[in-house]
């Protein structure tokens, strides 16, 4: 499957360069919008969203270009959480709905995700035939002058969101007497975020709420949590919340300032949700990246655990396929598909914050639910050549894997979004883990 543009997540690379560039964007506009137009003579939407990059300002008038040439009404909600637009391209009866934004990148990169009328971000086929839509001339199947598309911005639609993420709270409970740190990343719920915890009852201390277009994710966020764990001690905090740059992932620091991953969060929902008897299959889906502890911990439980590919549109496909209401990532990517459709941050941090204040105790004591196989993550950078496809680097990860056994489990991949190899290695025995990451790590090193 030969892909142009798309990678695992829509459409990412540094801004104004390569596929970020505003004629790609234009290109995209108009294939997207043919592709989602139907026969019927009814106005076509799509819905546009953004983080806070400087870069948005180029690549968003460009996306309207292009719907609105084809005939495609635009309507645009500012700078919004991947989440909700998820969510409000279904509400809105939308035909199409679109996120500006590069999620955890820093802010010279940028990105553009596609969702369905349903609220689901696209397959791979359709992808493909959009791509193939992208490479027609500019000038073909332009709207006429009477049918071109309109733009309209809806300020309601930050506080329409905020109202949908409170609802996912029980009812009963409330959030006072609570002391909160959320870091926004200096994204796009750096307005939403801190409202949703205050009208909920909480004290808030927030971070990373002030963007200038540049700091996005700079020191703050779900990627560094060094400034969360630092407010936390300092305001005596009873839980400290990091969002990425799109807030459709968190990670949740205990009062202790102990950073909880996406592993350790999906294991306390998916307890929590198993003993309410709201599970809709007993299992839950994660992906390759999941550790081994998690797989053990719920089979202890009764519950199975699905892996997939990563990507949380992997996750939500399978989610889908085999109705499961629960899925993950280790990164902080939660699905809870009883309230959305896509991975979201402050829905997951609401359910962990639900079940602090129904245990009345603190995080430290709900949170490590199991205890997770030596594990290690190393990103190795690389430019022009493809470490992976090196002899000796493919050598060496076989004779490792075969070394490892059993007893261990490694996991070699290049992201979809940067120019990085993942280097995974988790295993019983801790310094034979060690030793195994570091030894491709370096191979790959030399290699690229």
């Amino acid at each position: 499957m030969n892909r142009k543009y798309f990678g695992t997540d829509g459409i990412r690379g540094t801004a104004n360069q390569g596929a970020m560039t505003p004629e790609i964007c234009l290109r995209l506009g108009m294939a997207a919008g043919r592709y989602f137009k139907s026969s019927n003579n009814r106005r076509h939407t799509v819905v546009i969203g953004k983080d806070t990059r400087l870069s948005g300002y180029t690549i968003e008038p460009a996306l309207v270009s292009g719907f609105t040439s084809v005939g495609m009404d635009v309507t645009l909600f500012g700078t919004i959480p991947t989440p909700a637009v998820a969510m409000m391209t279904r509400s809105l009866r939308a035909d199409l709905g679109v996120m500006i934004s590069a999620s955890h990148n820093p802010f010279q990169d940028n990105g553009i995700k596609l969702f369905g009328p349903d609220g689901y971000k696209l397959s791979d086929e359709i992808e493909l035939e959009i791509e193939a839509l992208m490479e027609e001339p500019l000038d073909s199947h332009l709207a006429a002058a009477d049918t071109l598309g309109r733009t309209h911005r809806m300020h309601e639609a930050t506080s329409r969101y905020i109202e949908i993420v409170k609802a996912t709270f029980p009812r009963r409970l409330r959030l006072s007497g609570l002391r909160i740190v959320v870091d926004c990343a200096n994204g796009a719920a750096y307005k939403v975020a801190p409202r949703v915890l205050y009208e909920l009852g909480a004290e808030v201390i927030p971070l990373g709420v002030e963007p200038n277009g540049y700091n996005i994710n700079e020191e703050v966020g779900s990627t560094d949590t060094l400034a969360l764990k630092d407010a936390v001690r300092k305001y005596r905090a009873d839980v400290g919340i990091a969002l990425d740059g799109d807030a459709d992932r968190c990670i949740v620091v205990d009062e202790q300032a102990n950073e909880i991953d996406g592993d350790q969060l999906i294991a306390l929902i998916a307890q929590q949700w198993h003993a309410a008897g709201k599970l809709t299959k007993p299992g839950v889906v994660t992906t390759v990246m999941s550790n081994l502890g998690l797989e053990k911990f719920l089979a202890e439980l009764g519950l199975s655990m699905d892996r997939t590919k990563v990507g949380d549109r992997y996750v939500v496909e399978k989610m889908r396929a085999e109705g499961y209401n629960i899925g993950g990532e280790q990164s902080g990517h939660i699905v809870l598909s009883d309230f959305s459709t896509t991975g979201d941050g402050m829905i997951a941090a609401l359910q962990i914050l639900a079940s602090i204040v129904q245990a009345e105790k603190p995080l430290s004591e709900l949170a490590n639910v199991f205890t997770p196989a030596p594990q290690k993550l190393i990103n190795v950078r690389f430019e022009d050549n493809d470490p992976l496809e090196d002899k000796n680097v493919q050598a060496l990860i076989k004779k490792v894997d075969k070394d490892l056994g059993k007893s261990g489990r490694l996991l070699i991949r290049k992201s979809g979004t940067e120019r990085v190899v993942r280097v995974m290695a988790e295993a019983e025995d801790e310094a034979r883990m060690d030793a195994a990451a570091n030894e491709i790590a370096e191979a790959i090193r030399k290699a690229a």
